[in-house]
C-alpha cells in the first residue's frame, strides 16, 4: 500500500512540477497584429471547440455505455442492424459539423489569398542563408543576415532575449497599407514565417508565390525560416519592423542615401587596412558559416581556405569564385548579394588572413569594372 502512494505521488511531482516551474508555458497560437491573423486565431478557437464539444458528447456517450451496459449488470448486446434513423443521424449530424467549419475557414482562405490592389510589392527572395528584400516600387534592395554574435552561438557569451531572431537590416513597412508580398528562392526551398501576420508561404526556386499583410500596430516582428533549407537553417530569422507611413518615407529616403554612399565608396582609394578590416566583416556574415571563421572549411562540403591553391595563387579564379560561384556546390554567386567594396574587401582578406599573407590588394574599383561587365 505505502509503494502504491510513493508511486502515485511520484507520478504526480513528474506530471505537474515542470509545469509549475516553467516562467511561460504558452500552448495557443498568437492572435497577431492583423485582422488576417485574427481571423486564423478565430477559426483555430471555433474549430478547437467544436472538437472539444465532440469529444465531450463522444466519450461521455461510451463512458455511460461502458458503465450502463457491462456484461456483469447482465446487459445484452441490442441489434439493430440497418436502422435507417440511427444511419441518418450519423451522416446528416457529422455534414452540418462540417458545415460550420468549411463556410469560415473558406472566407478566411479567401482573404488570405486576396493579394489585389496593395500598396507595396515587396519581392522576398531566399538564400542560404539569409534574405533579400527588394522594394520594386523604390528601385530599393538589400541583404537581411543573421546578427546574433558568433560568441553567443559558441557559448562562449551569455544569449540575449532575441537570440537567434536578430538582424543586421530588418524589413520596414509602414502601418495601415497593404503589403504585398512575392516570394521566391535563389537555391533551394525556403520559407518566409512571420507568426505575427499569419503569414508562411514557401520561397521555390523559379517560382513566385504570393502573400501580404496589413500590420496595424508600431513594433518590430520576428519570425524564421520554416523550412529545413540546409545546414544553418536555424540561423535565417526574419525581423519586420512596422513604423507609420511618415518615417516609413524618411527610412526609404534615408536608406536610399546609404546605398548610393555605398556604390560612392568603390571610387576611393582603399588602403590594405581598411580592405581587411571590412574583409573580416564581410567574411564573418556571409562566408564563415561554411568555411569556417578560422578558414579551416569542413572538409569535403566545404574546402579550406586557409593555404588552399584557390586563396594563395590564381588571383584572378579567386575573384571569379566568388563573383560567379561554381556550378554544382553550395558556392554562391555574390556578384548580386554585394557591393563591390565589400566585394573587393573580402577577397583581399581571404587572400591575406591566417597566414595566407599574399599581398593582394584588391581594388573596388577593379571589382567596379568587372560588374558593369555582367
Amino acid at each position: 500500500m505505502l509503494a502504491k502512494i510513493v508511486a502515485s505521488v511520484f507520478l504526480f511531482v513528474i506530471t505537474f512540477l515542470p509545469r509549475l516551474s516553467l516562467a511561460d508555458w504558452a500552448v495557443n497560437m498568437t492572435e497577431g497584429v492583423t485582422d488576417v491573423s485574427r481571423s486564423v486565431y478565430s477559426l483555430h478557437m471555433q474549430i478547437f471547440w467544436i472538437c472539444v464539444a465532440i469529444a465531450v458528447v463522444v466519450f461521455s456517450v461510451m463512458l455511460w455505455s461502458i458503465i450502463h451496459h457491462r456484461k456483469s449488470a447482465g446487459a445484452k448486446a441490442a441489434q439493430f442492424h440497418e436502422n435507417t434513423t440511427i444511419e441518418l443521424l450519423w451522416t446528416i449530424i457529422p455534414i452540418f459539423i462540417l458545415i460550420a467549419m468549411a463556410v469560415p475557414a473558406t472566407a478566411t482562405l479567401i482573404d488570405m489569398y486576396d493579394t489585389k490592389e496593395s500598396d507595396i510589392d515587396i519581392q522576398v527572395t531566399g538564400y542560404q542563408w539569409k534574405w533579400q528584400y527588394q522594394y520594386l516600387s523604390e528601385d530599393l534592395a538589400f541583404f537581411s543576415n543573421l546578427a546574433t554574435p558568433k560568441e553567443q552561438i559558441s557559448n562562449l557569451a551569455v544569449k540575449n532575449a532575441n537570440y537567434l531572431l536578430e538582424v543586421d537590416e530588418p524589413l520596414v513597412i509602414p502601418i495601415g497599407k497593404k503589403v504585398r508580398f512575392l516570394l521566391t528562392s535563389n537555391d533551394v526551398i525556403h520559407s518566409w514565417w512571420v507568426p505575427a501576420f499569419a503569414v508562411k508561404k514557401d520561397a521555390i526556386p523559379g517560382f513566385i508565390n504570393e502573400a501580404w499583410t496589413q500590420v496595424e500596430e508600431v513594433g518590430i516582428y520576428r519570425g524564421q525560416c520554416a523550412e529545413l533549407c540546409g545546414k544553418d537553417h536555424g540561423f535565417m530569422p526574419i525581423v519586420v519592423k512596422a513604423v507609420p507611413y511618415e518615417d516609413y518615407l524618411v527610412w526609404v529616403s534615408d536608406k536610399k542615401t546609404i546605398i548610393a554612399e555605398q556604390e560612392a565608396a568603390a571610387a576611393r582609394v582603399w588602403t590594405m587596412a581598411e580592405l581587411m578590416e571590412q574583409g573580416e566583416k564581410v567574411y564573418q556574415t556571409n562566408c564563415a558559416a561554411c568555411h569556417q571563421p578560422n578558414g579551416e572549411g569542413i572538409s569535403p562540403a566545404f574546402p579550406a581556405l586557409k593555404g588552399s591553391v584557390i586563396a594563395t595563387q590564381d588571383q584572378q579564379a579567386h575573384i571569379d569564385i566568388v563573383l560567379n560561384g561554381k556550378a554544382g556546390t553550395a558556392m554562391q554567386a555574390y556578384a548580386a548579394q554585394l557591393n563591390a567594396v565589400d566585394l573587393a574587401a573580402v577577397i583581399t582578406y581571404e587572400r591575406n588572413a591566417w597566414g595566407n599573407n599574399t599581398g593582394d590588394l584588391i581594388a573596388p574599383q577593379y571589382i567596379q569594372s568587372l560588374l558593369k561587365d555582367k
